[in-house]
């Protein structure tokens, strides 16, 4: 006899929780392993000139080729995606480390999204503009969106981590 589809059992070889761990640590070294990357990109022309309309264009973000030149301004972008890259990778250490890496991401993420409305060529125009997007710049910065989300997840958990850690060394202090 046949069991009703509602009272199927499905049996998981691996937990939830195990899951939801890999998952944590994926976020985690994932996003720092991006931000090297990127980072380290970041000291080559093509990737000075494949980032600078999204500078030249925001009102946020323009001066720094005033400032600091095309290469230059890439440069310092580089820089500071390697160090919150290292910042992030140093959650076994230290999860303080982690949570100012995390900020630098929320921080990150928050304006290269802002592109997505100051840059031109983000919605492709054969298809009515927006909602559609193209498939260059468009979906290029749409990715960010859930690098916000694991940036502010990092900076959340590290932070709690960080919490705890005092809470544990008040509480034996006591």
């Amino acid at each position: 006899m046949n069991k009703p589809l509602t009272q199927l059992t499905i049996t998981i070889p691996i937990r939830p929780t195990d899951l939801e761990g890999i998952g944590r640590a994926v976020l985690q070294y994932g996003l720092a392993i991006v931000f090297l990357w990127f980072g380290g990109m970041k000291f080559t022309g093509y990737e000075a000139q494949g980032i600078a309309p999204f500078i030249a264009h925001s009102p946020f973000v323009s001066w720094w080729h005033t400032l600091f030149g095309i290469q230059g301004a890439s440069f310092m972008l580089g820089f500071v995606e390697i160090g919150a890259g290292v910042l992030l990778a140093l959650r076994g250490v230290n999860p303080l480390f982690s949570a100012f890496g995390g900020a630098i991401g929320v921080i990150t993420y928050l304006t290269t999204l802002s592109f997505f409305f100051t840059t031109p060529g983000v919605f492709e125009p054969s298809l009515g503009g927006f909602p559609a997007i193209s498939g260059g710049v468009g979906q290029f910065l749409l990715k960010d969106v859930v690098l916000l989300g694991a940036s502010f997840f990092i900076l959340g958990s590290s932070l709690g981590e960080v919490q705890a850690q005092q809470a544990m060394k008040a509480k034996a202090g006591a």
